[in-house]
């Protein structure tokens, strides 16, 4: 055992591991990003019964045109793998939220519709979610931590979708 924790690790000498400010950041983001998420899901499980997944799915279709998109560019829109979407949709659709739609253009490809009770549970939804993300989130930054904030996600994001085509993103998956 000595004899390892006195060897070079080569492993080790080719990495550059996280200094005590970047493991700081790092583990903030953690924290901050679990305890966002499992807050918005919890306000849209007691306020709507669905998770927060769902509502996103919902407020991608209703702003669609014709409150319709095409299966994969849903699963873009929403960062999540086809298999994921295609269960999401299923259970929105015995919810009667969505419905599916054959594409007419292309036999394999299928539409998502939000469906007029689907648009009410939106409705009826958004305003409790809208407080829950300001009194998260906004509510406590100043106008230039939100800029910031925003500058930053819009880089992190920018830099994990090359533009490369076989890059490994969850809707391609």
């Amino acid at each position: 055992m000595d004899r390892m924790n006195t060897a070079p690790d080569p492993a080790a000498a080719r990495h550059r591991w996280l200094d005590d400010e970047e493991q700081r950041v790092w583990r903030a983001y953690l924290h901050a990003t679990t305890l966002l998420e499992d807050h918005l899901d919890r306000q849209l499980q007691r306020d709507a019964g669905m998770p927060h997944i769902y509502y996103g799915l919902l407020v991608g279709l209703a702003e669609a045109p014709g409150r319709r998109l095409r299966m994969t560019e849903l699963a873009m829109q929403s960062k999540i793998t086809r298999s994921r979407l295609s269960h999401a949709v299923a259970r929105l659709e015995k919810n009667g939220w969505v419905r599916r739609e054959n594409c007419p253009s292309d036999k394999r490809g299928q539409f998502a519709i939000l469906t007029d009770e689907g648009y009410e549970v939106l409705r009826r939804t958004a305003p409790g979610h809208v407080t829950a993300v300001r009194q998260a989130l906004f509510e406590r930054l100043s106008p230039e931590q939100q800029k910031a904030l925003g500058e930053i996600m819009e880089i992190v994001a920018e830099g994990l979708q090359p533009d490369e085509a076989g890059a490994d993103l969850p809707w391609l998956r």
